[in-house]
């Protein structure tokens, strides 16, 4: 007896063109707001040499924003993606799996754009938490997938423009083609959508975006939890560092004119008060008081050229953000301190004792903890 395998079959309502096309456009922006955003993060964090001294320290919380939005709307994505992936997947059933060369390239160029356009949301929302079950840098694989997903997306979108066309309206040709029934259930299925991204985004932003702390249920970090009220993601212990004792710390400062200095000497210089955020790739955020020497007086005595950049260079042995870079627009900011003060308090080890690096405009991760060198660089 021979066995027919049937492929199977989806008759739930709902799976169709302008559902698909209401929720993509939602969907479309989120990503579009996440390419933009992360672009700028990957930029401030790993400049192209042809940007590497250009990078604006102005405005001051411009960081904060941008990467508050690319977390904020990466996580608003889920609930859409999964309502997206809900309407379309019983195309992805559809017999015979190829119909003809473009319809196998269409459907390869549909399978690229669904596994990246899962793997970017749920790989970030992980790094928010700094949870990596995964064998490769998350940073690198990140931004290259975000590439191919606008690639898959573009090409998907040519693909489907007639159609998307067809269903934009309500009163598009292919809208009106569609059962009259369907348009209360569709409306509802969209309002409940809304109102999950709506949901999510309450009960997590906060961690950028303060005035909204109290509403945390989901993020990961409390902007006002940590050491001195600000949050820590490498510890002093991870770092490896410990406390480091006033009488053994040296700040080297290796320039046309080289010194060193004490704890107490630098103590003893002009002291200056800003007040600047910390804003971290994992999308939160915290503006703090710091107290301590303006980077832009420390490169003057050691006979530093207007445009020089900066490399900062920490007392930790390992990690991949002890050394970090700086444009002459950050080093020569007024706001660009080299901070012994946190919040009218000496700095608690975990936050960079004896001194760290904090300035406008800037990712978190480059805000270098336990400076002991700055180095001139042409």
């Amino acid at each position: 007896m021979k066995l027919r395998v049937s492929p199977p079959v989806f008759g739930g309502r709902l799976h169709d063109a302008r559902t698909a096309t209401s929720i993509g456009r939602w969907l479309g922006v989120c990503f579009l707001v996440c390419f933009a955003t992360g672009l700028v993060s990957h930029v401030m964090q790993h400049p192209p040499d042809l940007l590497a001294n250009r990078l604006p320290s102005r405005p001051v919380r411009g960081y904060r924003l941008t990467q508050g939005l690319h977390v904020a709307f990466g996580i608003g994505a889920i609930p859409l993606l999964l309502a997206k992936l809900w309407t379309v997947y019983p195309r992805l059933f559809e017999w015979p799996a190829v119909r003809s060369v473009r319809h196998a390239l269409e459907r390869l160029s549909v399978a690229v754009l669904v596994a990246g356009a899962v793997f970017e949301p749920v790989s970030g929302l992980l790094n928010t938490v700094q949870w990596y079950p995964w064998p490769f840098s998350f940073v690198p694989v990140h931004y290259a997938v975000a590439w191919l997903v606008a690639g898959a997306l573009v090409l998907h979108l040519a693909v489907k423009a007639p159609e998307i066309g067809a269903h934009w309206h309500r009163r598009s040709p292919g809208t009106l083609a569609l059962p009259a029934r369907d348009g209360t259930d569709r409306r509802s299925l969209l309002a409940a959508v809304g109102a999950a991204v709506g949901a999510v985004t309450l009960t997590t932003v906060g961690q950028s975006f303060t005035p909204l702390k109290d509403l945390i249920l989901f993020a990961p970090r409390d902007p006002d939890h940590g050491p001195q009220s600000l949050p820590v993601n490498r510890t002093a212990e991870a770092a490896g560092v410990g406390r480091i004792a006033d009488e053994e710390y040296r700040l080297v400062v290796d320039g046309p004119r080289p010194y060193a200095l004490t704890l107490d000497e630098l103590r003893g210089l002009p002291q200056h008060d800003v007040e600047l955020p910390i804003a971290c790739v994992e999308g939160w955020s915290r503006s703090a008081h710091w107290t301590g020497v303006r980077i832009m007086d420390l490169l003057q005595r050691a006979g530093a050229p207007p445009h020089a950049r900066v490399r900062v260079v920490a007392l930790e042995q390992r990690g991949g953000y002890r050394v970090s870079e700086m444009g002459h627009a950050h080093a020569h900011d007024p706001l660009t301190l080299l901070a012994l003060r946190l919040n009218g308090e000496e700095l608690d080890p975990d936050h960079g004792y004896p001194a760290r690096l904090i300035a406008p405009n800037r990712p978190g991760a480059l805000q270098t903890k336990w400076v002991g060198r700055l180095e001139v660089l042409s």
